[in-house]
């Protein structure tokens, strides 16, 4: 008698993406009644992730839970794990000491689905294959079927999950737009972003690719309206203005009138970049012994000083600051120039020094004084111009040494402050500060300027673990506070434990088109590719743990003497730090900063995602 075969495994397929629905084998599951839903959403939010028993029960209770809440969270899992199937085993819905997780497949979850592909879609755009990066993202999109658990947001806690599943749809949905105008494809950005910019008015990346769209399409009148529309409600309901770069953008629009779209489609983040000094940062907090320093090395003029320190670290906002203080030591002026564009690609040093002279009414402002095509010839026009001037110059987000020492005003009273991930090891005779991050006194007095300091009294302890989660980087607390502040419902005890979950910490920190993400995919577009292989294998180590150099040397599975090299090099960019200081280089404890850690796991996970 022939043994009988064993059933196939049900295939299962959820979708959160929309209304919140499953399906066994192709026909629909029922998914019981309203708390198991609610249950059942934040587990499928979160698969693959720990999701604590606490946010679980806020989501069905989200007022007052009952005495019996416990016992009957518990019902409504044992009744999922039979809806889920016993075929797959006791592993697919399971608790552990960080709460319960439910396990899915790729394609058993739209979501997971959606986050494949568009990370996907990403690496192909940064790697310039531009086709195929459109069609990625568009799958994405399409994965889509209305807003996320739109049957469940009655629930404050989904209701937050479903924002921040929202909130992804959106960056896929600008990056598919720019990419899209890059091909030429304008007419369909047009139509494609009506209704998202319309439901989404304050987010100004969405209205810029908007309004380039609709230029490109000759509609010229609309595309101005964007923009006024964008910069009144910006006004009326935030009291801020749009940002230098939109600004400009309609200015360059405006100022091309009845001439109609031009030939060239604008490059992705392309605007202006060199600026008089920028506003000081209203809630700059600590820095005393960096900023002591600094101002007494740069009061004098003539020096060169060098701020380095890892993506976010507050580089910039350090130099801006400085700037401000020194105002009536530099009376010829104070200027900011970027040495990025805004998604982080080196820019040409030709376009720099035009726009150095543009800015200082040096030669090659006008038709009639054109600069010189020659870049060193410019560049010594530009050395020229600031003999005898006393101006300090900000040179933002350098590099490499090479751009730095074309710019340099040589002899002479004026000064420069280099801001830079790398130590910039190549340039002589420079002062150099290291930026770390801020302490957690410090860290904690940021978040409390940013989202209140009787909000943060409230529950302090959460606070800490927030300004932990965020690797104390101000820009990174500076996106968490600017949540915080304006998701005045979300407790910062569940905030915290977002952050403090490996998968979704880097989605969670998102502030409009401010994104940290974005920071930490420039930095590793700058290292070489062993040094993203090398960063990949030391990401294998445990989160947020020192490390010795036996240990990189085992992981990266190199002698300790080529370990030793690659670690040095990873210092430099600010991918490695050494916090604790070093005796010898074999005594030393390493750290990969918690965000460039997470990064670089998140980076490695896709072979298309590690290589770009």
């Amino acid at each position: 008698m022939p043994l009988a075969q064993p059933a196939a495994p049900t295939l299962l397929r959820f979708s959160v993406l929309g209304p919140l629905d499953g399906a066994a084998d192709g026909r629909p599951l029922a998914l019981g009644p309203l708390k198991q839903r609610l249950v059942l959403a934040v587990l499928l939010s979160r698969a693959n992730t720990a999701v604590p028993v606490d946010l679980l029960t806020d989501a069905v209770w989200p007022e007052e839970p009952p005495r019996t809440a416990r016992k009957n969270l518990q019902v409504y899992i044992c009744t999922l794990r039979t809806l889920l199937g016993r075929e797959y085993g006791p592993d697919r819905l399971v608790h552990s000491a960080g709460g319960y997780l439910l396990r899915a497949a790729e394609p058993e979850l739209d979501l997971l689905q959606f986050r494949a592909l568009a990370r996907a879609g990403r690496a192909a755009a940064d790697g310039g294959a531009l086709a195929p990066a459109a069609r990625l993202l568009r799958q994405a999109l399409d994965l889509w079927q209305g807003p996320p658990l739109a049957d469940l947001r009655s629930s404050p806690a989904v209701a937050a999950e479903a924002q921040r599943l929202e909130t992804r749809c959106l960056g896929v949905h600008e990056d598919w737009a720019e990419t899209e105008l890059e091909l030429g494809n304008a007419a369909a950005v047009a139509e494609e972003l009506a209704e998202p910019a319309e439901r989404h008015p304050l987010r100004e990346r969405l209205q810029a690719a908007r309004m380039n769209a609709l230029h490109l399409c000759g509609r010229q009148a609309e595309a101005l309206a964007v923009y006024d529309t964008h910069r009144q409600l910006l006004a009326r309901e935030l009291g801020l203005e749009p940002s230098p770069a939109l600004t400009a953008r309609y200015r360059e629009l405006l100022a091309r009138g009845r001439s109609g779209p031009a030939s060239a489609r604008p490059e992705r983040g392309a605007a202006p970049h060199g600026v008089l000094l920028p506003a000081d940062t209203a809630d700059f907090t600590g820095r005393s012994a960096e900023l002591r320093e600094l101002v007494d090395e740069s009061g004098t003029g003539g020096g060169v000083t060098v701020l380095s320190g890892p993506a976010g670290s507050g580089k910039t906002a350090l130099a801006v600051h400085a700037g401000h203080l020194l105002a009536d030591r530099f009376p010829d002026g104070r200027l900011l120039v970027r040495l990025r564009t805004a998604d982080g690609a080196p820019r040409p040093l030709p376009e720099v020094l035009s726009e150095l002279a543009a800015l200082t009414g040096r030669p090659g402002t006008t038709p009639a004084d054109p600069a010189p095509a020659d870049p060193g010839q410019a560049a010594a026009l530009w050395r020229a111009s600031l003999a005898g001037r006393r101006m300090l110059l900000v040179l933002d987000d350098a590099p490499d040494e090479s751009v730095v020492r074309e710019l340099l005003p040589g002899h002479g009273p004026s000064a420069v402050l280099v801001t830079s991930r790398s130590q910039l090891a190549g340039l002589a005779s420079v002062h150099r500060i290291t930026v770390p991050p801020l302490t957690p006194a410090e860290a904690l007095e940021l978040l409390g300027r940013i989202v209140g300091t009787g909000r943060i009294g409230t529950d302090r302890a959460a606070a800490a673990r927030i300004v932990a989660a965020c690797g104390l980087l101000p820009l990174a607390i500076r996106v968490a506070g600017t949540r915080l502040a304006v998701l005045r419902h979300l407790p910062l005890a569940e905030y915290a434990a977002r952050l403090e979950d490996p998968a979704g910490a880097l989605d969670e920190l998102v502030a409009g088109d401010v994104t940290v993400r974005a920071r930490l995919d420039s930095g590793w577009r700058d290292l070489t590719d062993h040094g993203r292989l090398a960063l990949a294998r030391l990401a294998a180590l445990p989160l947020s743990l020192l490390f010795t150099l036996p240990e990189a040397a085992a992981a990266l599975g190199r002698p300790e003497r080529l370990a030793l090299r690659t670690l040095e090099a990873l210092t430099d960019t600010g991918a490695v730090t050494s916090p604790t200081g070093e005796v010898t280089a074999h005594a030393a404890l390493y750290a990969l900063p918690r965000l460039t850690h997470l990064h670089a796991r998140e980076r490695t996970a896709d072979p298309l995602t590690a290589a770009s």
